[in-house]
C-alpha cells in the first residue's frame, strides 16, 4: 500500500478559507473535517495493525471489553451498551468472533432471552498480541505525547457527554 502524494496546501484549510468568503467565518466546518480526516488516519492505521489477526478495531474492541469482565464473558446487550453502539453491529461483530474461534456465544442463564459472549483462550492470546501491537504504535497517535493526548481526551469529553454518551459526574 503505497502513501498518496502529500498536496503542496493544506485542503481543510484551503476549504475554510473558500467557505469564509462564501458564507462567512464557521470555525466548527473546519474543525469536524479535521476530526473526520483524523478519524479515517486514524482507523486505517490501527485497523492495518490487527488485521494479521484476522480483526478490525470494532473486533479488537469488544475483545478487550470481553477481558476486562471479570468471568471474561458479558451479555450481548452490556456490549452494545458499553461499545455505544446498535444491537445489529454487535450480534455481527461477535458472530465474527465467534467464526474466529475467538468468542463463544451461549443462551444466558440469568436471561431467558439474552445471549452471553465468552472470550476463548485463543481470544486471550489474539487481544494481547494485538494491543502489544498497537501499544507499539501508540494507537496511531505517535505524533502526541501523553499531555496532548489528555488534552484531545478532554477536548472531547464535553461533545460525547452532550451526545448523552455518559451523565457526566
Amino acid at each position: 500500500m503505497s502513501k498518496p502524494l502529500s498536496l503542496s496546501f493544506d485542503p481543510i484549510a484551503r476549504a475554510d478559507e473558500l467557505w469564509k468568503r462564501r458564507w462567512g467565518s464557521v470555525p466548527s466546518m473546519a474543525a469536524i473535517t479535521s476530526i473526520m480526516r483524523a478519524q479515517q488516519i486514524l482507523l486505517g492505521q490501527v485497523d492495518a495493525v490487527v488485521k494479521p489477526y484476522g480483526l478490525t478495531f470494532a473486533r479488537y474492541e469488544a475483545l478487550v471489553l470481553l477481558t476486562f469482565s471479570q468471568a471474561g464473558e458479558l451479555p450481548m446487550s452490556k456490549i452494545g451498551e458499553r461499545l455505544m453502539v446498535h444491537p445489529t453491529s454487535v450480534t455481527n461483530t461477535v458472530d465474527r468472533l465467534v467464526k474466529s474461534g475467538l468468542v463463544d456465544k451461549r443462551p444466558n442463564p440469568n436471561d431467558g432471552r439474552g445471549t452471553l459472549a465468552s472470550i476463548t483462550d485463543r481470544g486471550r492470546e489474539v487481544v494481547e498480541a494485538a494491543t502489544r501491537d498497537l501499544m507499539a504504535m501508540d494507537f496511531g497517535l505517535g505524533t502526541y505525547d501523553a499531555a496532548d493526548c489528555s488534552n484531545i481526551f478532554e477536548m472531547l469529553r464535553p461533545l460525547r457527554v452532550s451526545a448523552g454518551d455518559f451523565d457526566e459526574e
